[in-house]
């Protein structure tokens, strides 16, 4: 079980945290991982490209120029691929990328994605997140504090006021425990967790 140090906002330890190995502690399966990260990307296409082929290009419904004694190559139609305005050869269609992937396989990706953090030492954990005022400076400070810089900020319920401090900051994006993902956990070289954060994440991923 990794024990972990706990950190408060002015970037002073302040206690340790011993992690659950059943979501902290398994056995990284790299090809589950990879698949998590393409399937991600790929459900994020749109998948709306189009262009039209010969068939679909108006015009070119009668031959241009009689086959032989013009002294012309032999042509067709004015709207194949080679003329101007003709269609494309090889036209994208409009088609679904999604790749889907059962429950098993991506909570065991999200449980090694989190578990190669640990083992990096690139997981901070927070004994609390909380801001009095939406203050994009304050919340700079607080990561200055904790010497992190482009950061995956994971944050429980009723932390508004942290997720619209951060928002202006290119460099980190804020997330709940329900929309953590394989993709931004490995994206960013810090993920910075409250402790009720890895309590919530231990209860729905153990």
């Amino acid at each position: 079980m990794a024990n972990v140090s706990v950190y408060n906002m002015e970037g002073n330890e302040v206690g340790k945290m011993d992690l659950n190995d059943a979501v902290f502690g398994v056995e990284i399966n790299e090809h589950l991982v990879h698949m998590a990260v393409v399937a991600q990307l790929a459900n994020k296409r749109q998948g709306t490209q189009k262009a039209k082929t010969r068939s679909e290009v108006s015009g070119g419904g009668r031959k241009p120029w009689r086959q032989k004694g013009t002294g012309h190559a032999r042509q067709g139609s004015i709207r194949a691929p080679q003329w101007t305005g003709g269609g494309v050869v090889f036209a994208p269609a409009p088609r679904d990328y999604t790749i889907r992937m059962n429950k098993k396989e991506k909570r065991a990706a999200l449980k090694s994605a989190l578990t190669s953090r640990v083992l990096e030492n690139k997981l901070i954990i927070v004994d609390e997140l909380k801001l009095d005022e939406i203050k994009t400076k304050k919340f700079r400070n607080v990561l200055d504090n904790l010497k992190v810089n482009k950061a995956l900020v994971v944050v429980g319920e009723g932390s508004d006021n942290v997720v619209l401090s951060a928002r202006n900051i290119p460099t980190v994006k804020t997330a709940y425990v329900n929309t953590i993902n394989v993709y931004d956990i490995l994206k960013y070289n810090t993920v910075v967790v409250t402790k009720a954060a890895v309590t919530n994440i231990e209860e729905v991923y153990a």
